[in-house]
């Protein structure tokens, strides 16, 4: 349900849709929107491209960060594809919203990037908390923004990552509430996929990694949590959009929050167990 108690119909279809079906729909500019509850079951991925010169570096803070920025998959220089991730991937297109950045500043927030793509680009496809969703409503654990039909609250924590020369700064979580022992059950289940972040960084008590408002998230949309349930918090792939961000590269393209790229790849490939 949405705030004024509609269903948005064209993500209701599209959760049954297989991925490159969904990737089509957003190719063909037939959907903008958030991508959680899309294609069920299979792998979604952050979204950080860079110029190679920046590259080397990049990968070398994801390599000391697994927790918020777990690669899934590297692009050769100028290449729109991803083999590995899914059939007839360009990247280019098949985002519902990106984001550029020039110097550190958004400058756009296109639904394709090909009039300022480049031959040195290099693209990281960043696991996604969105992965594991489907395996905690599985195993019957409701998830808020599902609920609500929202994009999922994001915060920017004083959780620090570990730094290289040029990419350094706070841990961004993703937050789902849950009911103490549903809690504990999410954390069994999450724990299963470090691949996509893993489980939780932070249960209940917010201000103690720096959030003072859950009404107030830093990207994404606030959602009802209830006096009986406890805020739990993972990290979040869009740690890597904000460290990039601060460290001023000539260009930045990412996801705009909550709109992922959809993956061929079955959630159940990335499970630990």
């Amino acid at each position: 349900m949405g705030m004024d108690g509609t269903i948005r119909p064209e993500a209701a279809e599209m959760a049954g849709l297989s991925a490159h079906e969904v990737r089509m729909r957003i190719r063909s500019g037939g959907y903008t929107g958030p991508t959680a509850g899309l294609a069920r079951g299979m792998v979604q991925g952050n979204l950080a491209i860079l110029p190679a010169d920046w590259a080397a570096e990049f990968l070398r803070f994801c390599q000391r960060n697994p927790k918020p920025c777990p690669v899934l998959a590297v692009s050769d220089p100028g290449s729109p594809a991803l083999p590995e991730l899914g059939l007839d991937i360009d990247i280019r297109t098949d985002i519902p919203r990106y984001r550029v950045y020039r110097d550190g500043e958004l400058v756009d927030e296109p639904t394709d990037v090909r009039s300022v793509w480049r031959d040195d680009l290099v693209t990281f496809v960043i696991g996604c908390s969105f992965s594991f969703e489907t395996p905690l409503h599985e195993a019957g654990l409701g998830l808020r923004h599902w609920e609500q039909n929202l994009n999922v609250p994001m915060y920017r924590s004083n959780i620090e990552t570990n730094p290289t020369e040029r990419f350094g700064g706070p841990m961004v979580v993703s937050m789902r509430p849950f009911k103490p022992a549903d809690a504990i059950r999410a954390i069994q289940v999450t724990s299963r996929f470090p691949s996509v972040h893993g489980a939780p960084v932070h249960i209940g008590l917010p201000e103690q990694i720096g959030i003072r408002d859950l009404s107030k998230p830093d990207f994404g949309d606030a959602v009802r949590v209830d006096a009986d349930e406890l805020p739990v918090f993972w990290a979040c792939g869009v740690t890597p959009q904000v460290v990039i961000q601060r460290a001023r590269p000539p260009l930045l393209i990412a996801h705009s929050p909550g709109h992922m790229l959809v993956c061929d790849v079955p959630n159940a490939r990335l499970a630990a167990l």
